[in-house]
Formats: C-alpha cells, structure tokens, sequence
C-alpha cells in the first residue's frame, strides 16, 4: 500500500538515511495512554515497523513479527509497532486484537517515519516500512514495501533478527520502497 502522492501524479525516487546510522530517537504513543521511547529498548534486537493498519502488506508483516517475537523474544528480540495512517489511534485497537500482537504497538506521526526512514515528504511511501537496529542502538537494514527482501519475508526477517542477536551486522539496505510497487 502507499502513503501519500506527488502533486503532478508521478513518483520520484525514494531517498534514504544511510544504513548503518545511530537511530534516532522516536516516541510512539501506546493506546493505553503511556509513551514508549525507542531509545528505552537500547541492549535489545530491535524490529521497528511502521504501518498502516489498514494495510493487508503490514498485518502480514506484524503477524511474522508476532512469531518471531515468540521464538526470539527470549533471546533479546523485540519488535515495535509505529501506526501512521490517519486515524490510527482509533483503527489500532481492532488492528492488534485482530493479529494477536503481544509486543508494543502504537501510533506515531507521519512526518516522524519519514524523518527517521530518511524519506522526503513528497514521495509517496510504499508500506510496511521494516527497520532492523542492533544491541547499540544502530539501524542496520531498512526496507520497504517492493524490496526483495519481502519477497521471501519471513526466512528473510528471521535471518536479519539471528545474525543481529549474534552480533553480526546483518544484511543491509537503503531502500524505502521501489516506486511503483504494490
């Protein structure tokens, strides 16, 4: 799914924050009221998606994450959730009863994952938007909705979270999306 269009109908090329980079700080707003810090989750394996809970793409995406958190989340794997459609504040209750999700998932303001991901506003941005980040707080891969990394997601989204909790870097990217796809 995609996030936003050019005023004259074409789409440019997405432009990305280099990979690696410390991350930056975001604060994603939790539907009980309390706020999560992303830099409060330093020491652990962090999966940071962005989406839109309307999203068929991203509720798959959030279900691989839900399973991985499973498996890996005693190991030091944690996924967050980061909601940034219109609406998600009241849309995310439905979207995380309706997958399951026990990890965090809130909602956080569009132009802040655009920020973060390195994305100009006036591209449109393909959706979920994935952000793989190491024990020291270091963003180690990103990819976007149309990356080949979604092609096979879920061997691919396990093999960047095992390599990162042995401490490997794991795999990179700098895309946010192709333009065009899905």
């Amino acid at each position: 799914m995609t996030l936003g269009t050019t005023a004259v109908g074409f789409r440019l090329n997405a432009f990305t924050a280099p990979v690696p980079r410390p991350a930056a700080e975001v604060t994603i707003e939790m539907a009980s009221g309390g706020r999560l810090l992303l830099s409060s989750l330093k020491g652990k394996v962090v999966a940071l998606e962005f989406v839109l809970t309307t999203c068929s793409h991203c509720q798959h995406s959030a279900a691989i994450l839900q399973q991985m958190y499973q498996e890996l989340g005693p190991q030091g794997f944690q996924p967050v959730g980061a909601a940034i459609n219109p609406r998600a504040h009241t849309l995310l209750p439905a979207f995380v009863q309706r997958l399951g999700l026990k990890y965090p998932v809130g909602v956080t303001p569009q132009p802040v994952a655009y920020e973060f991901l390195g994305a100009s506003v006036m591209e449109p941005l393909q959706m979920p938007q994935l952000v793989f980040i190491d024990r020291q707080g270091v963003v180690r891969a990103q990819y976007g909705a149309g990356d080949d990394f979604f092609k096979n997601e879920e061997v691919n989204t396990r093999n960047q979270i095992v390599a990162l909790l042995k401490g490997s870097g794991g795999a990179k990217s700098r895309r946010v999306g192709k333009p065009g796809v899905k």
